[in-house]
């Protein structure tokens, strides 16, 4: 198996994977509010997804470690496809928070996809790698919404039906397309969940990783989690407006991450790439509250997208160089718990601020936190080429 062959198939299984999640983000708040919900009540919509995928995250990656990428990922694939049936069959929040639950519970469709290419790539070689994929979630976030906005039209269960459908088709994808990677290691020792996060917060430069990347997940899902509200309430968008709006931004990020997230990390480094990352989310999130014409703000999604799309792969790759090749499966895992858990927070501090009419503060209080981040990676030294596993 080559690693070209590799990523291209892995290329493919994510993209559709993708194209059917970013289906369904933009329609959620307005689906809740279609039986009663309030900004809070999608604010903990968002969050039961998170609540369910903090608790699998590192059982997955685990798993994945021992028994393969692979059958783990198609695993998590098959929760997803319920979760969308469901939510299309909904017809009250309660099943709209089961389809939720259902999903989450076996959500590590990425971090499992992350560990597959840091199986077959070179360290070197692994942010442009993870931009490759990064790729993928672009055109999903391209596509995908733009599909959400079209197929409202006709309802709000028939875009989740789509993504149901999607997602049995990534599914054969992964069945069909994608090789096996060997266990060439020996399995990482056997860690208790919080054993395991304290393992990897004792060691300065994993820890200081682990953070910056909490950092950028929290400022993108306090973004994401309240983004369709505040675009109905500052610029009157539905879910159509809405869904054409997250497209335009997957068109930046596919851009991005197609030509320039390789050449910039080769460039400059990764930890001056994401720090110029962090810088422009800020940027482009202080404003956001004050602009009241929706071709104006377009401006801001440029900068932001650019931002976001060039700082996760950049700080993915200082996470897997920060461990040893046989641990990288538990700390993606670990680091999607820590996802996980910003998905939790961020949503619903957005409701909240969202539901009071705070719309300044909630595109303020995003840059706040990816300052944070940006002031972490200005404490960071670039990784030595190679990595010796701790202990």
């Amino acid at each position: 198996m080559t690693s070209n062959k590799a990523l291209i198939s892995i290329f493919l299984v994510v993209a559709v994977d993708v194209l059917g999640l970013t289906i369904v983000i933009p329609l959620l708040p307005f689906y809740a509010q279609e039986f009663g919900g309030t900004p809070i009540v999608v604010g903990l919509l968002f969050a039961s997804f998170a609540v369910c995928q903090f608790l699998a995250g590192p059982v997955l990656g685990r798993i994945s470690d021992r028994i393969g990428r692979r059958p783990t990922l198609i695993f998590s694939q098959i929760g997803t496809f319920i979760g969308f049936l469901v939510l299309g069959f909904a017809n009250t929040l309660f099943l709209l928070f089961l389809a939720r639950i259902i999903d989450g519970i076996t959500a590590g469709n990425l971090s499992i996809a992350q560990a597959y290419i840091s199986d077959v790539t070179k360290p070197e070689e692994r942010t442009k790698a993870f931009a490759f994929i990064g790729i993928a979630f672009g055109l999903g976030f391209l596509i995908g919404p733009a599909m959400s906005g079209f197929l409202s039209d006709f309802g709000h269960s028939v875009p989740a039906f789509a993504a149901a459908g999607l997602s049995l088709a990534s599914i054969i994808c992964t069945i069909t397309l994608l090789p096996s990677t060997e266990i060439t290691h020996s399995p990482a020792p056997r860690k208790g969940r919080f054993s395991g996060f304290a393992e990897y917060l004792r060691r300065p430069e994993t820890r200081r990783s682990l953070l910056e990347f909490f950092a950028f997940t929290l400022a993108f899902a306090l973004l994401i989690g309240g983004f369709a509200l505040f675009l109905e309430r500052q610029f009157g968008f539905k879910a159509k407006e809405t869904g054409y709006l997250f497209a335009f931004s997957g068109l930046i990020g596919a851009i991005v991450q197609g030509g320039l997230v390789g050449r910039l990390a080769a460039a400059w480094g990764e930890v001056r790439l994401s720090t110029i990352g962090f810088l422009a989310m800020a940027l482009s999130y202080i404003p956001m509250g004050f602009i009241h014409d929706w071709r104006i703000f377009l401006i801001g999604v440029v900068v932001g997208g650019f931002g976001s799309s060039v700082t996760r792969p950049a700080l993915t790759t200082l996470l897997t160089k920060s461990v040893g090749p046989h641990e990288q499966g538990e700390a993606l895992g670990v680091s999607q718990s820590l996802n996980s858990i910003a998905q939790i927070i961020g949503p619903l501090i957005a409701g909240f601020l969202i539901e009071q009419q705070q719309l300044v503060l909630y595109g303020i209080t995003a840059a706040v936190i990816a300052l944070c981040g940006m002031f972490l990676t200005l404490q960071s030294k670039p990784p030595a080429p190679t990595h010796v596993a701790e202990g």
